[in-house]
């Protein structure tokens, strides 16, 4: 019964905020009727891939395998391509492109994460590889691009998970000790990581030390970045690094 009131509170809210203040789609323009979707309507939504559990991706870094999904178990797929990857599996909600895109290129500007995506991110922790996950982290900023920038939109999306989830997060377990990113323009995967293989530092061991970390980022791209922090927890003694992301590119 509270569901079903919840869900009409929740319908009358998105009717009145469409009539009172509408939002236009930042992909086609269209009337945003759901504050769920954030900055593209619902049917530019439908166009994203998603990934979901009947998706077939390697069992590691979470690439999806093109064409249909696969029958067979997704434990049974390795793209071979991430051996090398210092993290224990990775998992993003969809492929980069669209409605989610767009989200993200707004989350730089604004703090704040849609409904849908934190739901969907939800949804990937409660599954394997992420799920037992003990404690969030997110990727850092230097502190002098966090300055300029405002917020750290990794941790945006790890509070909000952590908020929804329970889970302990803590913005000093893991930190920048060098900006990079200014310089990673054009570089190859391994450029990308010797650039920033030794660009973090737990200054906190003990927090990490046993847990089984999730590590919050907006987006994977080559996995170096991951690779990278994944590395500096495993040194604090972390037991498991698993990486979650709203988005990652097909290969």
């Amino acid at each position: 019964m509270a569901t079903r009131f919840t869900r009409s509170a929740n319908s009358l809210y998105d009717s009145l905020l469409s009539l009172l203040y509408p939002q236009a789609c930042v992909i086609c323009g269209a009337s945003v009727e759901r504050r769920t979707d954030g900055v593209a309507c619902a049917s530019c939504w439908q166009q994203v891939r998603l990934i979901g559990s009947e998706d077939n991706v390697c069992w590691k870094c979470g690439v999806p395998s093109p064409g249909n999904p696969s029958r067979s178990s997704p434990r049974e797929f390795r793209c071979r391509t991430c051996e090398h990857q210092l993290f224990t599996s990775a998992r993003a909600c969809g492929v980069y492109e669209g409605a989610l895109r767009a989200t993200i290129l707004y989350l730089k500007r604004e703090p704040w994460l849609c409904p849908r995506l934190l739901d969907q991110s939800c949804q990937l922790l409660a599954r394997a590889p992420l799920y037992g996950a003990t404690r969030i982290v997110a990727v850092p900023l230097h502190p002098q691009r966090q300055k300029e920038r405002g917020f750290n939109q990794a941790a945006v999306i790890a509070k909000a998970i952590a908020a929804r989830t329970h889970l302990p997060f803590n913005e000093k377990c893991l930190i920048r000790v060098s900006d990079t990113v200014r310089h990673r323009a054009g570089m190859d995967a391994r450029g990308r990581y010797e650039t920033v293989a030794n660009a973090f530092a737990t200054p906190h061991p003990l927090l990490v030390k046993g847990e089984r970390i999730l590590l919050v980022d907006d987006v994977y791209t080559t996995g170096s970045t991951a690779s990278a922090c994944a590395g500096t927890l495993f040194n604090a003694g972390a037991s498991d690094v698993l990486v979650l992301t709203l988005a990652r590119p097909m290969r």
